[in-house]
């Protein structure tokens, strides 16, 4: 008989030969495996005792916290669906989310609590909210209170089946209402041991939950480390200073971060120079970072880059950016440069770079396509939304938006979402490209570029640019320094500086609030740069 690819069965696992190592560390309080077990059991009878039933949605809007963790477990030994909430959107995301999701139960941090006061006389189907470190004022459950009325003895669980709905993310939803992406437990499961062969995840892994777990389950961090019986090491806030911090007292092995957390890192390092003699691993999402990340990483930092790819529809990852040992021969910047690319297809993924016509773009490194996926990881659909499925997923393949090239070696690299890709004189340009060279400027701590229209060119590269402290840099010296690194016509032909850049949850530059900001600025009108 076949067994079912559960995710109930990593923390099993874990218990059975980790019960009394080290599981989870969160603040000051430490707990093994058995430990965690036993809180997950209490949450699941605490949860049947409100009436949770297998199909049930259970939301939670919470930082990187043990609550947060033994959530997924104690949420999935009912069979009821985790519905982890952005920590950065408005109370009327969240209205949106409750109610569209259906979610029955609201576990919130008390950080948030303020963000669902406003709300919480319009939501529909939550009986009960129950507050993680609960203040005194605030007139809700609290959370360790209420967990501690329940048993710490095995949960009987319903049947389940692996094709059974375990978890439910909604996407930014950068135009319109964002969309319930569902996973499966096959989808989380499979995904999990393929993604901890190309990260090398072992029981010796001490991971620091960086990447925020509502973000695609912290690209499946709770289940992968879990199943290893590696150390969670919970994190708040991404702050430099701690993260350095926490490296350096539990000899953190692997970290998973988007970019700009990753620069925030290096800044950190260049100014307070933190030891770190034991080996690290770093693995990173999101927008390509300039080979020049790479190359600071692995020589300054003495940290092992990877670059991963993937979306919240295929579990995430499918790309990895890991050089093959036949590969080994080529000269380090372009090592580095391979490192900064989405990468090549992991086990049991198929990807592929296509046309309009949905035929592979050749693999010269140029020609630019949409990329397409076909994975055990790509979603089941969207929740409700039967037409956005159908558009997304269309002959198995799931069609991703992003656009990319393929080089000679196979390797795919992100050129840009396809809204985002400027269109100048016909000429396809890559904001990550022109990214890329604005951060080699000594006084550019972070940039976006965006198109903009222009009256010649259709549309040309705008920046928005972050000094580094104690730099200064003008508009036209960015411009002319953009000139001598890139053909003109993907220089850049205005630029704003910000104190700061609007970001996702999980690090994401969101450039939609970047294009709003910049027409709010211009109003209907706009001057050019030759």
């Amino acid at each position: 008989m076949n067994v079912p690819l559960v995710l109930t069965q990593f923390l099993d696992r874990a218990v059975s030969l980790y019960g009394e190592k080290t599981g989870v560390i969160c603040e000051d309080r430490e707990i093994t495996y058995k430990e965690l077990s036993e809180r997950v059991n209490q949450l699941s009878h605490g949860l049947q005792d409100l009436g949770v039933q297998k199909g049930d949605r259970v939301a939670y809007l919470a930082p990187n916290t043990l609550e947060m963790l033994e959530g997924f477990y104690g949420v999935f030994q009912l069979g009821a669906v985790m519905v982890p909430l952005n920590i950065r959107l408005k109370p009327d995301d969240y209205l949106f989310i409750l109610n569209h999701s259906e979610s029955k139960i609201l576990f919130v941090d008390q950080e948030f609590y303020h963000l669902i006061v406003p709300i919480k006389d319009k939501l529909e189907t939550v009986e009960k909210i129950i507050v993680h470190y609960k203040d005194e004022q605030t007139n809700e459950t609290d959370y360790d209170e209420w967990l501690a009325q329940y048993l710490k003895t095995s949960f009987a669980r319903p049947e389940m089946d692996e094709n059974d709905v375990c978890s439910l993310l909604y996407t930014s939803g950068t135009t319109g209402n964002p969309k319930g992406v569902m996973l499966t437990h096959r989808n989380n499961y499979l995904h999990a041991l393929v993604a901890m062969h190309h990260l090398r995840v072992s029981d010796k892994d001490v991971y620091l939950h960086i990447l925020p777990m509502f973000h695609v389950n912290g690209w499946g961090a709770p289940f992968i480390y879990t199943a290893n019986g590696a150390t969670h090491i919970c994190l708040r806030k991404a702050i430099p200073k701690v993260i350095f911090q926490y490296v350096q007292k539990y000899k953190v092995s692997v970290m998973n971060m988007a970019p700009t957390v990753l620069n925030s890192l290096l800044q950190y390092y260049e100014q307070n120079s933190p030891v770190i003699e034991h080996d690290v691993r770093v693995v990173i999402a999101g927008s390509a970072p300039p080979p020049a990340f790479v190359t600071r990483v692995e020589k300054e930092l003495g940290w092992e880059f990877i670059q991963v790819y993937g979306m919240t529809e295929s579990s995430p990852l499918s790309l990895v950016s890991t050089i093959r040992p036949h590969l080994s021969h080529l000269p380090m910047n372009e090592q580095y440069r391979m490192k900064a690319k989405a990468g090549h297809p992991m086990i049991g993924c198929e990807v592929k770079v296509v046309n309009n016509l949905d035929e592979e773009v050749p693999h010269d490194g140029q020609s630019i396509g949409e990329v397409i996926v076909r994975s055990n990881g790509v979603m089941k659909g969207y929740w409700k939304n039967p037409e956005a499925t159908m558009e997304t997923i269309r002959n198995g393949w799931l069609y991703t938006g992003d656009m990319g090239t393929v080089d000679e070696y196979g390797n795919i690299d992100i050129v840009d979402r396809k809204k985002d890709i400027i269109i100048s004189g016909g000429e396809n340009i890559s904001s990550i490209e022109v990214e890329g060279v604005l951060y080699e400027h000594p006084a550019v701590l972070e940039a976006a570029v965006i198109a903009v229209p222009h009256e010649k060119w259709g549309e040309t590269p705008h920046a928005f640019v972050v000094t580094r402290p104690g730099h200064q840099v003008t508009e036209q010296e960015l411009i002319a320094f953009s000139r001598e690194k890139l053909a003109h016509f993907k220089a850049i032909t205005g630029v704003t500086f910000v104190q700061e850049l609007p970001k996702t949850g999980s690090g994401k530059i969101q450039k939609v609030h970047l294009r709003n900001e910049y027409w709010k600025a211009v109003g209907k009108t706009e001057r050019y740069v030759n």
